[in-house]
């Protein structure tokens, strides 16, 4: 009889590793190790080496006690590219911006329809944001640029690879002799022009930055978790389990905004099908 209770134990525990059941907390995991991957240069040709995927799933163990192989890890990793691609391609039109304080995008209903229609996921995408983009930027990045508009650049800890500091190297000319002054004139008066548009250029980002901080300021204290939550107590009827869920919800400010402009029952209904398809994605 023991040994039928150990087996059974054994055999759900099989199952259990083998249906990957992702949450929030362990694809930050993984995305941590893979970041961390790319920063030991042990991704080429925008994939990880075996030396990489090896440490990767040993540390994905010590971290969760999961012992799941690498294809589990790389189908999870095949899931990410797919979102990172659809983040991406939005970010590439000027009707979306990125809000790097929350991690979610900003964009009218009319764009989302223009953009989303064709997409499963951009439902979740529009309602969630996704709040790891800086660090699949660094993943699935072939180099890390910007259109200095509205996509965020991938944090490198304010370090140049020893590779790029060569190329910069062998890209300066030494002169042979010494510049005359006529050339000696030219060249300031370039760099000064090159200075000049530097500084409109940060004046211009710096008045924009202030504009979108009072922006986000007022949606916010409009919009706010503490308001969300007067809200759902003052509703009838509201399961526990749906009740429990709704206040993980609302940490994303476009479900609490959406929350609120709805009226009546519909609030309710509202809430149920997310958490209905917040319990089946974790599944």
């Amino acid at each position: 009889m023991a040994s039928r209770l150990s087996l059974s134990k054994r055999q759900l525990s099989q199952q259990h590793q083998s249906r990957a059941r992702w949450t929030t907390f362990l694809t930050k995991v993984l995305t941590d190790l893979m970041v961390d991957q790319v920063h030991k240069g042990n991704r080429k040709n925008n994939s990880f080496n075996r030396k990489a995927w090896r440490f990767i799933c040993d540390e994905f163990y010590k971290k969760t006690g999961l012992k799941w192989d690498k294809e589990q890890l790389k189908n999870r990793y095949s899931v990410l590219r797919r979102q990172y691609g659809l983040v991406k391609s939005l970010l590439d039109h000027s009707d979306f911006v990125w809000d790097d304080s929350t991690g979610t995008i900003i964009a009218t209903d009319e764009a989302w329809d223009k953009y989303g229609q064709g997409h499963v996921d951009i439902e979740n995408i529009k309602l969630n944001g996704c709040p790891l983009y800086r660090q699949l930027s660094l993943i699935f990045s072939e180099s890390v640029t910007t259109n200095g508009k509205n996509v965020p650049s991938a944090e490198l800890d304010g370090a140049l690879s020893s590779e790029s500091e060569d190329e910069m190297a062998d890209d300066q000319e030494i002169p042979s002799a010494m510049p005359s002054s006529n050339s000696t004139t030219i060249r300031n008066k370039g760099r000064k022009g090159i200075n000049d548009a530097i500084a409109r250029a940060i004046l211009e980002m710096a008045a924009a930055s202030k504009m979108r901080t009072a922006a986000v300021n007022y949606s916010s204290s409009r919009y706010s978790i503490a308001s969300c939550i007067k809200e759902l107590d003052q509703m009838q009827i509201v399961e526990e389990q749906v009740y429990l869920a709704a206040l993980d919800l609302f940490h994303n400010r476009n479900a609490r905004e959406t929350f609120l402009s709805l009226k009546g029952d519909k609030r309710l209904i509202w809430l149920r099908r997310k958490c209905i398809g917040q319990w089946q994605s974790s599944a």
